[in-house]
């Protein structure tokens, strides 16, 4: 009782801190945020790779596929850290990537590509579904 009266009593002053349950969905979005941000960083290293081992018809089109998976990890990983260090900034791109995510799985499916899209299904409707349910703290 002692715990709840001071988890309301900070939440009150504007100091928020995480039931049980809140804190173990928001190490859940972290974890999956640097799972994907990894898999965006391996894509791109993966292309970085392939530009080199096969020939290209459009370098700068490669470049931009790169540069942009970089920068998309780099976000991923930014929106992890916004949700471990318990500031809302990432939540909001945290939502809109999964969202993507969640088409890019459809057309995955509609292509019978689905070692690609199962997987990606799952872990982009978990997080979607985590970081939406995790709300910011208001200060009142």
């Amino acid at each position: 009782m002692n715990a709840f009266l001071a988890a309301t009593t900070l939440a009150r002053v504007g100091i928020v801190t995480d039931t049980a349950n809140t804190a173990r969905r928001r190490a859940i979005v972290v974890t999956l945020l640097r799972v994907e941000a990894l898999v965006v960083f391996a894509l791109g290293a993966f292309m970085v790779v392939e530009a080199f081992i096969s020939t290209s018809e459009a370098p700068l089109a490669l470049a931009g596929v790169v540069f942009f998976a970089f920068l998309g990890g780099t976000g991923l990983l930014m929106t992890a850290r916004s949700f471990a260090t318990h500031r809302n900034y990432g939540r909001a791109p945290a939502i809109l990537a999964n969202a993507i995510a969640l088409g890019v799985a459809y057309y995955q499916a509609e292509a019978h590509l689905w070692i690609i899209a199962i997987p990606l299904f799952i872990v982009a409707l978990t997080t979607f579904l985590l970081a939406l349910s995790l709300t910011p703290a208001r200060a009142d």
